[in-house]
């Protein structure tokens, strides 16, 4: 990994970062608010019939218990548009944005090889995404704490909370730069990663929201993100196993293509 390129990388991303994680963080504090002001009523609402029960839970959230706000937030598209802004663009332009700007030549014309440009911009990612889920569950725990609702969860489950959701994230965020390795434009990279985002995010929500299709949810990452058990105490390895097999694959995948790639620098 290069310090340098790095370095250059944070600073050239910092405002971003900063506004990605103030966002998160406030939208992290309001899903507590919501269950502690209006969790009851909501409750009331479901089961007198007003709204219809299979809209009860929203993916792998609710109202109706903290767990499941958290999870709510976890899943609810204002979540997800944010976490993508780096987690996905960034990684998804990463490589293909620098070819297309005729700037991957300068950076490769330096003595570092293709293997290592690669593994600072991974890092580089695996870093935005770790910070901005952890900006997220501090908001839930400002949240909970300020409307005295924190006791109803398990507060040392949530650093397995944030691993669980640093894996999804990374595992989208892998697929995205192994994309940008194999494009030189930075639509078709961006447009192959946020196709693969889109179609998990919309069988996980279809599927919660839709009885009879509940079985595509096991074909969408989404699903093993699982918030709601994991603050409850429920255990499973299965679901982060499969997102670290992601990671695995598309990493693997962007260490043999980029090298191999015909580009005007040595690799």
């Amino acid at each position: 990994m290069s310090r340098a390129l790095l370095a250059h990388t944070l600073r050239a991303q910092r405002l971003r970062l900063a506004a990605v994680v103030l966002g998160l963080a406030a939208w992290g504090f309001f899903m507590p608010v919501i269950y502690s002001q209006f969790g009851v009523q909501f409750k009331q609402l479901f089961e007198s019939g007003v709204i219809p029960s299979q809209f009860a839970q929203f993916g792998e959230g609710d109202v109706f218990s903290l767990a499941g706000a958290i999870g709510l937030g976890f899943i609810h598209p204002i979540a997800l548009l944010l976490n993508s802004i780096l987690g996905v663009g960034f990684a998804a332009g990463a490589l293909a944005g620098e070819r297309q700007r005729g700037t991957l030549e300068v950076l490769l014309a330096r003595p570092l090889s293709r293997r290592v440009v690669y593994a600072t911009l991974l890092f580089a990612t695996l870093l935005f995404i770790a910070v901005a889920v952890a900006a997220i569950l501090a908001g839930n725990l400002a949240g909970a704490a300020l409307f005295n609702v924190i006791r109803e969860i398990d507060v040392a489950r949530m650093p397995i909370l944030w691993l669980n959701g640093v894996l999804l994230f990374a595992a989208f965020g892998s697929i995205g730069l192994a994309a940008s390795a194999s494009f030189d434009r930075l639509s078709p990279a961006l447009g192959v990663t946020l196709t693969i985002v889109l179609v998990s995010y919309f069988l996980e929500i279809l599927g919660s929201l839709w009885p009879d299709a509940s079985w595509l949810q096991a074909y969408s990452l989404f699903h093993y993100l699982k918030p709601r058990d994991v603050l409850t105490g429920q255990v499973d390895l299965f679901g982060p196993g499969l997102m670290l097999a992601v990671i695995v694959v598309a990493v693997a995948y962007a260490l043999v293509e980029f090298p191999r790639r015909d580009l005007a620098a040595p690799s």
